[in-house]
C-alpha cells in the first residue's frame, strides 16, 4: 500500500473528480459510510447512543455531516457543533450542512465562550466524539478558540474518531504545532498519510485504518508515489515456497563478522537469526580466543577464528582470512559485537573493497563507518546500513531530537546520497533507497527495545539476502518479519519480559504465515 503526502493526496483527489468524473460529493458520502462502520464497531448498536460531532467548515467538517446524517437515521442522538463562519462552509458541505438542517438535526455553532459551556455539556454525556475539524491541508498553529475546544475534547472521556487525521496534526510531518485531537481511532481515507505513521504522531494517531472510497485503483497504485506502507501483502511475493529438488547451498551462505570481549552475545543473535530464517549455511568469523563462548551457544551455525588484538578484537591480520571467506558465502553482516577500537574502521573498509556479495553494516561496524563516511561511496556491491537513530546521528553529525523530528527526510537523504538502503530503526521503522523510495513499517512494540533485538534484525535481512531477494527485498521483509515476531512475542509472554532469544525462539512461526 502507497503512503501519500497531503499535496499528493489533493492530486489523487483531483484526478479521480475531474479525469474520472467521480463527484467529489460521492466520495465525500463515502468517507462518511466508511467512518459510521468505524463508529458501529465501537458502539454496537449505535440507536440511543449520545454522539457529540465537531465539524470544521472545509470537506472535512463536511465528512462529518454526513456522518451526522446516517447516525441520526440509525436513531442515535447527535449533536453537531460547527466551528468556523458557516459563510466559510465549502459547496459540498454546505448541502450537507442543509441536509441536517432539513432533517432538523441539531446544529449548534462554536463563537464564543457560551458556546464551549454547551460543548461542555454535551461532551460530558457522550458516548463517542468524532473530530471532523481539520483535514489533511492543515498547518501551523491553532487560534486560541479552537486549542481550547480541542483540549475539551481530549478531555471527556468519551472515545474520539478522527476523520482522515486529528486536527490540529501536520500530514506531512507527523508534527503537532500547538495541540491537537488525541484520537482514539483514525479513519483516513484512500491512502495513509506519512505523518499518521511517523513516530511524532503516536501519541495523536491511535488505532489507524484505511478506508476505500472508491478512488480509482489506478490513482492508488501510481509509480510515481515513492513512499509504501509495509504489509503481508507487499511482501509474500518475495518468499517463495522451497522447491523439492534443493540442497543447503540453495538458500545461500551467510557469514557474519563480529565479536568481542562482553559482546560474543552480538554474533550469536545474528548467526542464529540468520540460520532459522531459512539459510542454508552460516559462519560467525570472530576472535580467535573468543570462539570456545561462541560453540557454547552455536550447533547449526559454524564459526571460523580470525586473528586478534590484544584486547580480543579483530585484527589487521585477519584480512587474508576474511578475504577467503568472502569468497564463499553470499551475503556479509558486519559489526555486531564489533567493539570500538582503532582498526575497526580499516576491517570495515577491507570487507567493503574485497567482497564480491552485499554486505550488511550494523551496530559497531555503523561506530567505524562514521569516522569515515566516505568509505561508503562507489562501491560495486550494494550496502545495507542498520542504524538506530543513536547511530544515525553519529552517523550524519546531528542530534537524535533532530533525527526523530525528520526521519523520512533523514533517511531518504542519507540513502540517496551514498547509494546505500537504509534500514532507521525504531518506532515505525524506515526504509530507504538509494533511488529515493521509502517503506515504512507499523508493526512491532515496545517489547523489542531490548539488547540483541538489533542483532536478530541484522541476521534476518542478511539470511534473505543469501536466500536471493536483492537487498530492498530483503530490507523490507526483514523487517516487518522482526516487528511481527516481536508481536508475536509479546502477545505470549508481554512486553517486559520480552529477549531477543524470544524472537528468534518464534520466528518460524512468522514464517510459515508465508508458506
Amino acid at each position: 500500500m502507497k503512503i501519500v503526502n497531503a499535496q499528493q493526496m489533493r492530486e489523487i483527489d483531483n484526478k479521480a473528480i475531474n479525469d474520472y468524473k467521480i463527484p467529489s460529493i460521492v466520495l465525500m458520502e463515502n468517507a462518511g459510510i466508511r467512518t459510521v462502520e468505524v463508529i458501529e464497531e465501537y458502539l454496537g448498536e449505535v440507536s440511543g447512543k449520545a454522539i457529540v460531532i465537531v465539524v470544521g467548515t472545509g470537506n472535512n467538517g463536511g465528512d462529518g455531516l454526513v456522518i451526522a446524517r446516517h447516525l441520526i437515521n440509525a436513531g442515535a442522538k447527535v449533536d453537531v457543533f460547527v466551528i468556523g463562519q458557516l459563510a466559510d462552509l465549502t459547496t459540498d458541505t454546505l448541502i450537507n450542512y442543509n441536509i441536517i438542517k432539513n432533517i432538523k438535526g441539531k446544529l449548534l455553532t462554536l463563537e464564543n465562550d457560551d458556546d464551549l459551556d454547551k460543548l461542555m455539556l454535551s461532551i460530558i454525556g457522550a458516548d463517542l466524539i468524532v473530530d471532523s475539524i481539520f483535514g489533511i491541508g492543515f498547518k501551523g498553529k491553532l487560534n486560541d478558540y479552537t486549542s481550547q475546544v480541542i483540549s475539551m475534547l481530549n478531555w471527556a472521556k468519551a472515545p474520539i474518531i478522527a476523520v482522515d487525521i486529528p486536527s490540529g496534526l501536520e500530514a506531512d510531518t507527523g508534527k503537532v504545532p500547538s495541540t491537537a485531537i488525541k484520537a482514539t481511532h483514525t479513519i483516513t481515507f484512500g491512502l495513509p498519510k506519512i505523518g499518521l505513521i511517523l513516530e511524532l504522531a503516536k501519541d495523536y494517531v491511535g488505532t489507524l485504518s484505511v478506508a476505500d472510497i472508491s478512488l480509482p485503483a489506478q490513482l492508488l497504485n501510481d509509480r510515481i508515489l515513492k513512499s509504501s506502507l509495509i504489509t503481508p501483502q507487499l511482501i509474500r511475493p518475495f518468499l517463495e515456497p522451497r522447491l523439492a529438488e534443493t540442497h543447503k547451498g540453495t538458500y545461500g551462505h551467510v557469514l557474519v563478522v563480529g565479536g568481542s570481549i562482553g559482546l560474543t552475545g552480538a554474533v550469536v543473535m545474528t548467526g542464529n537469526a540468520a540460520i532459522r530464517t531459512g539459510a542454508g549455511l552460516v559462519t560467525v568469523a570472530a576472535p580467535e580466543s573468543l570462539l570456545p563462548i561462541i560453540h557454547n551457544h552455536l550447533t547449526e551455525v559454524m564459526t571460523s577464528p580470525l586473528a586478534e588484538t590484544g584486547q580480543a578484537t579483530i585484527a589487521l591480520e585477519a584480512k587474508p582470512a576474511l578475504e577467503n571467506l568472502l569468497g564463499t558465502v553470499s551475503a556479509c553482516a558486519i559489526g555486531p559485537g564489533m567493539a570500538r577500537y582503532p582498526e575497526a574502521l580499516a576491517i570495515v573498509d577491507f570487507v567493503l573493497e574485497r567482497s564480491g556479495v552485499p554486505i550488511i553494516i550494523d551496530a559497531d561496524g555503523l561506530n567505524a563507518v562514521k569516522k569515515d563516511i566516505s568509505i561508503l561511496k562507489d562501491r560495486q556491491v550494494p550496502i545495507v546500513l542498520t542504524p538506530h537513530p543513536g547511530e544515525m546521528a553519529g552517523l550524519i553529525g546531528k542530534s537524535i531530537a533532530e533525527i526523530q523530528a525528520n526521519r523520512l527526510e533523514v533517511a531518504q537523504e542519507f540513502a540517496t546520497e551514498w547509494g546505500v538502503t537504509l534500514v532507521l530503526k525504531g518506532n515505525n521503522t524506515i526504509i530507504a533507497t538509494a533511488n529515493g523510495e521509502t517503506y515504512i513499517n507499523i508493526n512491532g512494540n515496545p517489547g523489542m527495545a531490548t539488547g540483541g533485538s538489533g542483532d536478530v534484525l541484522t541476521g534476518i535481512i542478511a539470511s534473505l539476502i543469501a536466500q536471493g531477494l536483492n537487498p530492498v527485498q530483503a530490507s523490507v521483509a526483514g523487517v516487518y518479519m522482526h516487528g511481527a515476531v516481536g508481536d508475536k512475542v509479546a502477545g505470549l509472554k508481554g512486553q517486559k519480559g520480552m529477549i531477543a532469544g524470544d524472537l528468534i525462539e518464534f520466528l518460524p512461526d512468522i514464517l510459515r504465515e508465508f508458506e
